[in-house]
């Protein structure tokens, strides 16, 4: 207790989370706490009292009858557990291990120093390929009832018998494929882990010949085999990017051209006398003679558009596919390395792929090298279907920061300029940025390099209003995105970070910002897409959450595959999600709406008990959720989240 300047009697109590506590002032008057906040207690000599309720740093105010203690969180989840429960049947301690913990004061900053590398990663979490779920498999030429015999014949490491593969098999996870019923076949017949749907009692697997007619392949952009095998011998010709780095390696100046000077030199001969890679039919036409003019580039407005971000692991194509759903204008695939790309690395181009859905979809490309860079932009130009390609100089891990690619991009201007200009001269779609404010936290660069960006030909920045060193910590500095939109004009800029509602990107078109990109807050919440195109808060229940992530399973069964292989792929990206998911907290439990993005949310009980098993933050009650729509894990299953999520 003290007395101001004022003659204010003060009272200050600082309240533990989730507990309840009661305080006197004066001995008259009591103020009854269950929130995880300060109260804050004042009584002026005119025997008025006056209060004020501070939320505690970091955390988000839920109704009060909502509220409960983590100690009954989880006995009320566990309630509803068979018995043999995993941490059971492991021996593991009951306290829940994959639970993030919660924030704390730094105190000793040398100590946070140490652990500075290891913030928001898992690096030595367990990694289980999804093909070893399945001690005996099948051989691919009986799955595909090949007319032809196996080519490895008894070298063959795979089961070529069908009853016995059949005693092995795990059960099914149901009657109805959802691939039979969307094309009217299925590809992996007796290993599918729905095959009941689509096999005969002789084990063929069935088609519906008119289903099969109507229906069209969804998705492109599939790695050809051909070109696999010319990019792993190193066979695959770039004539545009080597006239390109032959003008920097002069030190000229380059300028504006298109991949259509290369072809042209691509005759029916080759420089060195051998045929061409490609043989090309039809007639000549002007694109094969002419070089393209920026003006006659491929034309995308951007403006007043909703793009889903770049996200890596989880900003997959059945992702996307919800998103889009959802009302999302541009999608665009994960961050891809262009040098996995130049070896052909299946992996990574199953990255490039593409929904019919997404109308308007880009990829997004990492590197650090003009030449790589360059020869990756002609290559994918020329054999893949995109609106854009974006350059990624925003990444923050250190995996591609000390190799000089995403943020060390922004401090290298001369090789950022060259990677620009050498795609740009490649390419016949626009080429977009995404940048962040700088690399040190007080030491913004964006507004000087944006301008220079406009002078090499980007047809669009996206600025995430961060530095490197922010990570996600924070918030995001729109006043400055607003000071850089005016120095893009007239080339759009999209303002990026900390948009969960609608309200959000009412207060990011404020400014002069072109379009929103939505990040996080499309993984925590994929309906807000739908919530800003509304201007609304959609108070979604849990029966309706639960049926956005059966759809996402329904698409990653049919991306994936739905064989054990393809099932257990489809899990581990869905948990990957649910370490997102259960972010959200139900806008009619929030005391003060809308929730927001860097907000930790306090133990609570749902409207039901799928709302409170959604809300929590144990990876077993993620792996329950994923049960419930793609059966049981297998024995050897083990899951840890890719990313810590430190910052929320």
């Amino acid at each position: 207790m003290c007395l101001n300047r004022f003659g204010l009697r003060r009272t200050r109590v600082v309240l533990k989370r989730n507990y309840a506590a009661r305080v006197r002032v004066s001995g008259r008057t009591r103020l009854s706490v269950a929130q995880p906040q300060i109260a804050c207690a004042c009584r002026l000599f005119t025997g008025r009292c006056v209060w004020r309720m501070e939320p505690q740093r970091g955390a988000a105010l839920i109704k009060e009858q909502f509220l409960t203690t983590k100690e009954k969180f989880h006995e009320f989840l566990a309630s509803a557990r068979p018995r043999a429960s995993r941490d059971e049947a492991d021996g593991d301690p009951e306290e829940p291990s994959g639970e993030p913990e919660q924030k704390r004061v730094k105190l000793d900053r040398d100590a946070e120093q140490k652990k500075k590398k290891m913030r928001g990663q898992n690096k030595s979490r367990p990694h289980i390929k999804p093909q070893s779920y399945e001690e005996r498999r099948l051989c691919p030429s009986i799955v595909q009832e090949r007319d032809t015999e196996c080519v490895y014949g008894e070298k063959c490491r795979f089961l070529h018998d069908v009853s016995e593969y059949m005693c092995s098999k795990a059960a099914d996870l149901g009657d109805q494929c959802y691939r039979f019923s969307s094309f009217g076949w299925c590809q992996y017949g007796v290993t599918c882990r729905f095959s009941r749907a689509h096999t005969s009692p002789e084990l063929k697997n069935l088609r519906n010949e008119e289903l099969c007619r109507r229906s069209t392949d969804t998705v492109s952009n599939h790695l050809d085999k051909d070109l696999q095998r010319r990019l792993r011998k190193k066979q695959q010709r770039f004539p545009g990017a080597e006239a390109y780095l032959k003008t920097v390696s002069r030190g000229e100046r380059p300028t504006h051209t298109s991949h259509a000077a290369g072809d042209a030199a691509n005759g029916p001969e080759t420089a060195d006398g051998a045929d061409p890679p490609v043989k090309t039919l039809g007639p000549i036409t002007d694109a094969d003679v002419i070089k393209l003019r920026p003006s006659e580039k491929k034309q995308v407005d951007f403006r007043d558009k909703l793009y889903l971000a770049p996200l890596t692991t989880c900003g997959n194509l059945p992702f996307r596919r919800v998103c889009k759903r959802f009302g999302a204008d541009i999608t665009c695939g994960e961050m891809a390395m262009v040098t996995n790309l130049l070896q052909g690395q299946a992996s990574e181009w199953a990255l490039l792929k593409r929904h019919a859905s997404e109308d308007l979809f880009g990829v997004q490309l990492e590197g650090c090298f003009p030449d790589t860079m360059t020869r990756c932009a002609e290559l994918l130009n020329q054999n893949i279907d995109v609106d854009f390609v974006d350059i990624n100089s925003g990444c923050p891990i250190d995996l591609v920061y000390k190799k000089g690619g995403g943020c060390g991009l922004m401090t290298r201007t001369s090789k950022f300029e060259q990677i620009v200009r050498g795609m740009n001269s490649v390419l016949d779609v626009p080429l977009t940025v995404k940048i962040r404010t700088g690399v040190q936290q007080n030491c913004s660069i964006a507004h000087k390099l944006i301008p220079e960006m406009k002078k090499w030909g980007v047809s669009l920045v996206t600025l995430h209003g961060r530095s490197r060193e922010q990570r996600y910590t924070k918030s995001a500095d729109w006043e400055y995105i607003d000071t850089c939109s005016k120095l893009a004009a007239p080339v759009p800029l999209f303002g990026n970070g900390d948009i969960l509602t609608y309200e959000d990107a009412m207060k990011a078109r404020e400014t002069g910002v072109s379009g929103i990109m939505v990040a996080r807050g499309a993984l925590i919440k994929p309906w807000l897409f739908t919530e800003i195109k509304e201007n609304r808060h959609w108070d979604i229940s849990s029966g309706e959450r639960l049926d956005i992530l059966r759809d996402f399973t329904n698409y990653g069964l049919e991306h994936w595959g739905s064989d054990t292989q393809g099932v257990e792929k489809t899990r581990s990206f869905l948990l990957e999600w649910l370490s997102f998911l259960c972010r959200y907290i139900p806008v009619g439990l929030l005391e003060r709406v809308p929730q927001k993005i860097n907000e930790r949310p306090p133990f609570y009980m749902g409207r039901d008990y799928m709302e409170s098993l959604m809300a929590s933050q144990h990876v077993d009650d993620w792996i329950r959720i994923s049960e419930m729509l793609l059966g049981p894990i297998p024995k050897n299953f083990s899951f840890l989240p890719k990313h810590k999520a430190n910052a929320y």
